[in-house]
């Protein structure tokens, strides 16, 4: 699944090439991918120009300049691709929004887990999915005061509480691993033996993190590219997750994959030892 720096790589790819853009045209080939009337959906969203491509977390936020915002969420294998091509349209494309100067904003899943809301811009706070949010990393509200009765009221293992986005958003599987590593924290640690050092670890490693990533286009492990059809370069620089059974790059101890709360999950266990 895309995370925080995947969704910002796409959001940024979109924003060059949609912003200022009319759409003229929807197609939802695909009716559950919209939550809500599809109809109305489509009545709202043709005539509006794209005013900026935000991103709260994981979600993509298309404003437009009606006061209507599409909430975009990739899920798994979600993508989206600006095209002129015909070609660029097949099975799995299920919305087409038909741009002014020609191109087609054409929105591709696979799996078709991916999903859309229209809503009310100045309501979105409000919106549950993006209500439940907790802060996430680079932002002002990604601070030690907030974060901590976060995570201390948790006696679950701190993998499954830092993938909960109602307590951190925007981090996955992928970049909990990293950041535990980093921190030297068992993934099976409970929560709630964290010391303030632990917590302040966490926000510092993670704002690394998510500034690395972003800045190599973020990790490309199965399917993901972004809106410009190129894959990402951090997975080059992972140091755990998908690297079992080879050196931990800080104490030459092999890593190991083991399942924590159902996911697949990486860690080194010499450097990472359950408080």
């Amino acid at each position: 699944m895309p995370e925080m720096p995947e969704v910002e790589t796409v959001r940024r790819g979109l924003n060059a090439q949609v912003k200022g853009r009319k759409i003229t045209d929807v197609e939802i080939r695909y009716q559950n991918l919209i939550t809500g009337d599809v109809d109305q959906f489509k009545e709202f969203v043709t005539g509006a120009t794209i005013t900026d491509v935000g991103r709260r977390a994981k979600f993509l936020l298309i404003h437009l300049d009606n006061g209507y915002t599409i909430i975009s969420h990739l899920r798994m294998e979600g993508r989206y691709r600006i095209s002129a091509d015909p070609s660029a349209i097949d099975k799995h494309s299920h919305a087409i929004f038909t741009l002014d100067n020609g191109q087609k904003m054409i929105y591709n899943d696979v799996r078709k887990f991916g999903r859309m809301q229209l809503w009310n811009t100045d309501d979105l706070a409000n919106n549950k999915s993006i209500h439940k949010l907790g802060p996430e990393p680079l932002s002002a509200e990604f601070t030690f005061e907030d974060l901590k009765p976060r995570i201390m009221r948790h006696r679950k293992d701190i993998k499954t509480v830092l993938l909960d986005q109602s307590v951190m958003s925007g981090l996955g599987n992928i970049y909990v691993d990293e950041v535990l590593w980093k921190v030297k924290l068992h993934p099976e640690t409970p929560a709630n033996h964290l010391t303030d050092t632990d917590i302040q670890n966490i926000i510092e490693a993670s704002n690394q993190e998510m500034k690395n990533a972003i800045a190599s286009g973020g990790s490309t492990i199965r399917s993901y590219v972004d809106a410009t059809g190129h894959t990402g370069n951090m997975q080059n620089s992972l140091q755990v997750y998908g690297k079992e059974g080879t050196p931990c790059p800080r104490c030459g101890t092999d890593i190991v994959k083991i399942k924590v709360g159902g996911r697949g999950t990486h860690f080194c266990p010499k450097c990472q030892v359950v408080k």
